[in-house]
């Protein structure tokens, strides 16, 4: 115990330290999109890697947050930020339209009905005027004042994104040793033992797709007002989730810090990619995403951090 918050308290300390010792803007904002994409994966990870429920469609609620943000901007004027509450809003009545169905589905079954959840969605706002349509919505173009939070410098954005994600962990531990987290655990195992154990297995599904909807739509929002767009593919597309759900595997599902470590690997290598490539960055990524998936599935399981403890074991063995 003793070494694990030492080694917790390491990884706090590089994470706070690690842009300041970085000069170049394109690392630091390497450095930002991996928190957030670390704060998406964990947000998902508590419906997929804990209760064991696959979601494709979490692109939702990812797209709840980042319109609501800029909506309140091209309707009202007001500051991306006053749309934060809207879209965890949105999020939850979404949650709760989606979750209710599905959760009566399983396997693959439920990952399609997500699926098709999720490209519903994003069909209608293709066609909605109010929310720009194809197209997508803009945010301020020059910041008017603080509220904005429009900045030049990515550091602002990360130490932003660092704490909510730092708050999204503390959240999932106090879950994960309570008993939700038990629950959850025994869902994922089978959710026809677990309801014959008495839990109440579709009532905790949509606790925890809650949770995970209300983080994954602050994810969307926090995008949002970094970059300043969104549009229906960078919003609600199909690659949102599915890049969340390759992030989680490939750090270690169902484990606190295994998002945080798929997306220390996996957003350089995708940011590498797309200037490697220009306007043909998406496809390869496609091609990437792809191989890790078919990689993970047949090697590691339990991703990359199961890896490590095992060969950690054996040494110690």
């Amino acid at each position: 115990m003793r070494g694990r918050s030492l080694g917790i308290l390491g990884l706090a300390v590089v994470l706070v330290i690690w842009p300041l010792l970085v000069q170049d803007t394109f690392y630091q904002r390497i450095g930002a999109l991996v928190v957030l994409a670390a704060i998406s994966a964990s947000a998902w990870n508590v419906i997929g890697g804990y209760a064991g429920q696959i979601s494709f469609g979490h692109a939702i609620f990812f797209g709840a947050g980042a319109y609501a943000s800029l909506v309140v901007f091209t309707q009202f004027g007001w500051p991306p930020v006053a749309g934060v509450p809207l879209g965890i809003a949105a999020s939850l009545a979404l949650a709760l339209l989606v979750g209710t169905p599905t959760f009566r589905l399983r396997g693959h079954y439920f990952a399609m009905a997500t699926i098709a959840a999720a490209e519903l969605i994003r069909i209608l706002v293709s066609n909605w005027k109010l929310l720009g349509a194809a197209p997508g919505l803009m945010g301020p173009a020059t910041p008017r004042s603080l509220t904005d939070l429009s900045f030049t410098s990515p550091l602002p954005y990360y130490y932003m994104f660092l704490v909510v994600l730092a708050v999204l962990l503390l959240v999932t531990w106090m879950m994960q040793r309570g008993r939700m987290g038990y629950y959850l655990r025994a869902i994922n195992g089978s959710d026809r033992a677990a309801r014959s154990l008495g839990v109440p297995v579709l009532r905790y599904k949509q606790y925890a797709l809650l949770i995970s909807a209300a983080f994954t739509a602050l994810a969307g929002s926090l995008y949002a007002i970094m970059i300043g767009f969104v549009d229906p593919d960078s919003g609600l597309g199909l690659l949102v989730s599915v890049k969340m759900v390759v992030i989680a595997a490939l750090g270690g599902a169902g484990t606190l810090f295994g998002p945080l470590l798929g997306a220390v690997i996996l957003v350089p290598l995708e940011q590498l990619t797309n200037a490697a490539f220009g306007g043909a960055g998406t496809g390869a990524t496609y091609v990437v995403y792809g191989a890790i998936i078919v990689l993970i599935a047949r090697f590691e399981p339990g991703g990359l951090l199961d890896l490590l403890h095992r060969l950690r074991s054996r040494r110690v063995a």
